[in-house]
């Protein structure tokens, strides 16, 4: 068909993908490899890039293309592909160059200040940043809102969530704030009637990376196409055909890197099995966050904590550790399935952590929409960690409002994706039930095939292929159901 409009939006499109490569990788970097005298020059590297990719997407030339390519007769695929360039489009031009460049340097300076900030629970010098990341996600958030007619929130949202506003979230979210409290209750009563073997450590940083590796290959990871690394929070990051994933130790702890390896796994195996033959196009692009998420969390939780997957773990934990009574398989899936309210959300557990996700939420809106400054956080975070998990973080900065990496880095309206994919996850699960009703056997004699085939065939490969409702009716038959999440919970921890 004669379409050279169309064509020349993908060549553009492939070029700014190969650019989005380099950037990529020059990130993981900063955070894996990088001496800590070089951020600086990294920082106004990585702005250069902004700036570059930022050009291309605001090029002038762009609206005569893409009403041009509206008039071709494109295929069910081009249109699709058609759509998210335009979205693109209307986005970064949104955005001054000067803005998206002091964005990045921003974004980068606060981050790397706090790697060394955090430990030291040095609020005081972390503030002072937070603040020119927050002025700069605001400036952001106003412009986009312009542009979309959103709320300024809900144009931060859209950045990770396309198509989602924050009514959508506190419409799923608003039964979780209702039954989650009494959940957790329920099941921290029952949990201390069990009696638990602890595992007896240190478990050497060594093993660690090696049983890591061990369990990204029960995962399927493909190591051609990707590798795992150590970093001060745990990301997955690179591009489809170079997955870079990262995790973080500690030796008297061996299940927080454990779980958050096979975490990062369900985001790297959903990057690796992107459709290949349209990587570098916006349609070959992973959906959402929430839908990475659920990827994510498909692996972690609803897989890695599965009472069967213990059966599957306990040899490696033997292989690389040694063995102890606390890692039969009966004994790890407890270990695996505690609840407690703690301060860290990377390390807790799947009951208490969508509390984190309703704190963080309510605060960044607030923050955002101009309701909240960054000295109120640390007040607000004290109340409400009190308030859902009955936890007092009153001057514990560094396990409190420092313990992310998302807002130094100006990453405002990510964090409901993390409970959205926890909700998706439980949807796809119910589905591949319905569908395959010997799931649970399968994945108890080790025969995981049924999960991934599904996932590939749903949600790897449909990519950005559809909207975000669409995909999930297509894959589960109904729009976004939070029933599911609460009915996987209390199946699994109260067998009800």
């Amino acid at each position: 068909m004669n379409t050279p409009a169309y064509n020349d939006l993908a060549a553009r499109q492939l070029r700014q993908h190969r650019l989005g490569h380099l950037q990529s990788i020059a990130q993981w970097d900063q955070a894996a490899n990088m001496p800590a005298q070089g951020n600086e020059a990294r920082s106004l590297a990585l702005a250069e890039m902004d700036g570059l990719l930022h050009q291309l997407a605001t090029d002038p030339a762009l609206p005569g293309l893409l009403d041009a390519a509206t008039a071709e007769p494109l295929d069910d695929t081009q249109r699709a592909n058609l759509r998210e360039i335009r979205r693109a489009w209307r986005s970064a031009n949104a955005l001054p160059q000067a803005l998206v460049e002091a964005k990045c340097l921003a974004n980068n300076r606060c981050e790397h200040a706090w790697r060394s900030q955090r430990p030291a629970n040095d609020w005081a010098g972390f503030a002072p940043q937070l603040r020119e990341v927050l002025t700069l996600a605001r400036q952001e958030a106003e412009l986009l809102s312009q542009s979309t007619g959103l709320s300024k929130y809900d144009a931060l949202l859209d950045q990770y969530e396309p198509g989602m506003r924050s009514a959508d979230v506190e419409q799923a979210f608003a039964p979780l704030r209702q039954w989650l409290p009494g959940l957790i209750r329920d099941v921290t009563a029952k949990q201390s009637q069990e009696r638990v073997i602890e595992p007896v450590g240190p478990f050497p940083t060594a093993a660690q990376k090696a049983l890591g590796l061990d369990a990204m290959r029960l995962m399927g990871f493909d190591f051609e196409a990707g590798r795992l690394d150590e970093s001060t929070h745990p990301f997955c990051g690179g591009v489809p055909e170079d997955v870079r994933m990262t995790t973080r130790y500690r030796e008297d702890n061996f299940l927080p890197s454990l779980m958050g390896t096979i975490h990062e796994t369900g985001h790297g195996r959903y990057e690796q099995n992107l459709p290949r033959e349209l990587l570098g196009q916006p349609i070959a692009r992973a959906r959402s966050m929430g839908i990475h998420e659920s990827q994510s969390l498909s692996f972690e939780m609803q897989l890695g904590s599965h009472p069967a997957f213990a059966e599957l773990l306990s040899p490696l934990l033997v292989k690389h550790f040694g063995a102890q009574p606390a890692f039969e398989p009966g004994n790890l899936h407890l270990l695996l399935t505690r609840v407690q309210p703690g301060f860290i959300r990377v390390d807790a557990d799947e009951v208490t952590y969508p509390a984190h996700i309703l704190l963080r939420f309510d605060i960044e809106r607030a923050l955002i929409e101009g309701q909240a400054e960054v000295d109120d956080i640390p007040a607000l975070w004290d109340a409400k960690m009190a308030e859902l998990l009955g936890i007092d973080t009153r001057g514990n900065f560094k396990d409190g409002p420092m313990q992310d990496v998302h807002w130094p880095a100006g990453l405002f309206g990510y964090f409901p994706c993390y409970t959205l994919g926890a909700m998706y996850a439980a949807q796809w699960f119910a589905t591949m039930r319905a569908q395959q009703p010997g799931l649970d056997a399968h994945i108890a004699a080790g025969q995981l095939d049924g999960v991934f085939t599904w996932l590939r065939s749903h949600i790897w490969q449909a990519a950005s292929r559809y909207e975000t409702p669409e995909l999930v009716r297509r894959a589960s038959g109904e729009a976004l159901n939070p029933a599911h999440f609460e009915a996987h919970l209390r199946s699994r921890y109260l067998g009800r």
